[in-house]
């Protein structure tokens, strides 16, 4: 379950809340409505913080929808317990339409989600298509927040690929689990294709220790 639906006055909701406040003013000259979350290897936390990002723009009274863009290893079926048998690549490849692959979110108002979908043989090359653009093009006339889950830029090339469509991206990290080096490469490879980073979620921190859950760094 979602944190910030399950329970939106603890910590954790409050530090999402904050998160989303910075996004909102990261940019005053450009509308923040696609943004993209990523980090630098597997298991950082990058589907959570998505997940979370996404219902307190919902909860705001923002029309938003998740996009499982991760088709690697897609989560947002299991995260929200949705069917997985139609989504993404089903609309990209022609077999399904939009409106038949979209789930509202139980419990939250406000909120959709698009699920990956049967895994592709060849999901970079999907996510660079020109369907891929001309579908997110039409989510912005759908919806007023889009936020895509894409896989570890260390990994694939699909984040990257993704971030090119983006407003901009969020990159996770692992407390005390990426290294520095490997925060710095996936910073080098997003600026390579000229990604818009609005800035680092550094997740899995201790609250016993440290004393907040998430920290937001602008960049």
């Amino acid at each position: 379950m979602v944190e910030v639906i399950k329970n939106s006055k603890s910590v954790a909701s409050e530090a999402y809340r904050a998160l989303r406040t910075n996004i909102q003013f990261s940019n005053f000259d450009q509308d923040m409505q696609v943004i993209t979350v990523t980090s630098a290897t597997p298991s950082e936390g990058k589907s959570t913080t998505m997940a979370n990002l996404a219902a307190t723009f919902a909860q705001a009274g923002k029309k938003t929808i998740i996009v499982d863009a991760d088709m690697r290893k897609p989560t947002l079926h299991k995260r929200f317990n949705l069917g997985k048998m139609r989504g993404l690549s089903s609309v990209l490849v022609g077999v399904e339409k939009l409106e038949n692959c979209i789930q509202p979110v139980s419990g939250q108002e406000n909120l959709y989600a698009l699920v990956c979908g049967p895994i592709p043989p060849n999901p970079a090359e999907m996510l660079a298509s020109q369907k891929m653009a001309d579908f997110i093009a039409y989510l912005r006339t759908q919806y007023e927040i889009i936020i895509i889950d894409a896989a570890p830029v260390l990994a694939v090339a699909d984040a990257q690929i993704i971030a090119q469509i983006a407003d901009g991206t969020i990159l996770v990290a692992g407390y005390n689990q990426v290294k520095k080096d490997q925060l710095a490469e996936a910073k080098k490879r997003l600026d390579k294709v000229n990604a818009h980073i609005l800035g680092v979620v550094m997740n899995k921190v201790d609250m016993k220790n440290q004393g907040d859950y998430y920290y937001y760094y602008q960049k």
